[in-house]
C-alpha cells in the first residue's frame, strides 16, 4: 500500500484525476483549511498550498471550493502549490449555515464513517441524534454513536437502550476517559486508510478522545461547564489527522446547531420504519399528516410508532420543504439578475456598433 492509499486514495479519485489529462498536477489531500491557503497531504510530503486565481473564479458557491478531506490536483512550485482542481467528493457531509438561511457549510469530505458523539449528560438529546443521523445518511458516510462521560450517568445501560431502541441498526460505544473504558473497543473498528470524524456539541470530548487515539496531547481540551452541561469551543478550525493504526480522523469545532441541507435518502434511512407503513397507505403521495387511510398514523395510534419520533420526523421535513422553497427563490432571483446583466452588456456592445 502506497502513501496515497495509506491517506485513503481509491479508484474513485483515480478516475477523477485521470480525467483531468493533467500531467502536471499531483493528487493530493486536504488536510487543513486555513483563511488564506492549505496544508495538503501529498505523496512527496505536506504542502503549503493556494487557490489558483482560475479555480477562485470558476467557483459559483463557497462549498465547491477546498474543504478538509477532499482530494485536489495541484501543481508543486518548490515549497509551495497550487490547487488548479478539487476532484469528485465521494463523500459530503454538509449542514445549513448557522449564519446564511440558504447557503451550505461542507463539514468535512471524503469520510468513510462519522461519530455522532455525545455526552451521558444533559447534553443528551436523541431529537438532535436523529437530525445528525440523517444529514450523515445523506452525505453517503455511514454513521456511528459514541455516548462519552459515561462515568457522570448512573445508568448508561438504560441510555444505551435508548439509543438502541431508535438506532437498532448502528453501532454505539460507551466511552469513559476519566476511567479509561471503551477506547479498546472503539480503536478496534477505526481501520487503516479508512477516514473519520466526529461531530457533536462543544465539551462532549472530541478533542480528549482524538488525543487518546493518538497517544498524546495534540489537541487543545476544555472542561464543560458544570453549571449547564454546555461545552465551551476547544477546536477552532477543522483538520485532518493520521492515527498511529493507521486511520485518519478529522477533527471539527463544536456544533450543537445542526441544520440540515438537502435530503437525498437521509429521512428514509433514519426513519425506516416509516417507510416500512407507508407502502400501505391509501395514497402513494401521504404526508402522514391529515389523510384518510395512512398506515402511519394507524401505526402511531396502535403504539407501533414513538410519538416523539413522529413529531421530530415532522419537524425535519418540514425544515427541509421549507429550505427548498428558500433555495428555489433564491436561484430564481440569482437567474434573474444574471440575465439583466447579460442584456445590459449586450446593449452596450450594440450601442458601440452603432456609433462607429
Amino acid at each position: 500500500m502506497n502513501k496515497l492509499d495509506l491517506l485513503g486514495y481509491n479508484s474513485f479519485y483515480e478516475k477523477s484525476f485521470k480525467e483531468l489529462k493533467r500531467e502536471d498536477l499531483i493528487p493530493g489531500r486536504i488536510a487543513v483549511e486555513n483563511k488564506n491557503n492549505y496544508e495538503v497531504f501529498t505523496e512527496t510530503g505536506e504542502v503549503i498550498a493556494e487557490i489558483s486565481g482560475n479555480l477562485l473564479f470558476n467557483t459559483e458557491v463557497k462549498a465547491e471550493l477546498p474543504k478538509v478531506g477532499d482530494w485536489v490536483a495541484l501543481a508543486l512550485f518548490d515549497e509551495l502549490g497550487i490547487i488548479h482542481h478539487v476532484l469528485k467528493r465521494q463523500v459530503k457531509l454538509s449542514r445549513k449555515n448557522v449564519d446564511n438561511k440558504t447557503e451550505e457549510q461542507v463539514i468535512a469530505a471524503n469520510v468513510d464513517v462519522v461519530f455522532v458523539m455525545q455526552s451521558a449528560n444533559d447534553n443528551f438529546n436523541l431529537n438532535r441524534m436523529e437530525r445528525q443521523v440523517t444529514a450523515i445518511y445523506n452525505s453517503g458516510a455511514m454513521p456511528a454513536i459514541i455516548l462519552s462521560k459515561t462515568d457522570l450517568c448512573d445508568d448508561v445501560e438504560n441510555l444505551v437502550s435508548e439509543i438502541k431502541v431508535r438506532f437498532s441498526e448502528i453501532q454505539i460505544f460507551p466511552l469513559s476517559s476519566i476511567k479509561n473504558n471503551g477506547l479498546e473497543e472503539l480503536e478496534k473498528n477505526i481501520l487503516q486508510g479508512k477516514t473519520y470524524t466526529i461531530i457533536g456539541s462543544s465539551g462532549v470530548g472530541k478533542s480528549t478522545l482524538i488525543n487518546s487515539l493518538i497517544g498524546e496531547d495534540v489537541l487543545k481540551t476544555l472542561e464543560i461547564r458544570e453549571a449547564d452541561s454546555r461545552g465551551r469551543h476547544a477546536t477552532t478550525r477543522r483538520q485532518m489527522l493520521v492515527l498511529p493504526n493507521g486511520g485518519i480522523i478529522i477533527d471539527t469545532p463544536g456544533m450543537r446547531e445542526f441544520g440540515l441541507w438537502e435530503d437525498v435518502n437521509g429521512i428514509s434511512k433514519t426513519y425506516f420504519e416509516f417507510e416500512e407503513y407507508a407502502h400501505s397507505c391509501r395514497y402513494d403521495d401521504c404526508s402522514h399528516t391529515v389523510e384518510t387511510g395512512c398506515a402511519v398514523k394507524k401505526a402511531i395510534d396502535d403504539g407501533e410508532i414513538d410519538h416523539e419520533r413522529y413529531e421530530n420526523y415532522l419537524k425535519l421535513r418540514k425544515e427541509l420543504n421549507f429550505l427548498e422553497t428558500k433555495i428555489d427563490v433564491r436561484k430564481a432571483i440569482e437567474e434573474k439578475k444574471k440575465w439583466i446583466t447579460i442584456q445590459k452588456d449586450y446593449r452596450r456592445i450594440m450601442n458601440k456598433g452603432k456609433k462607429k
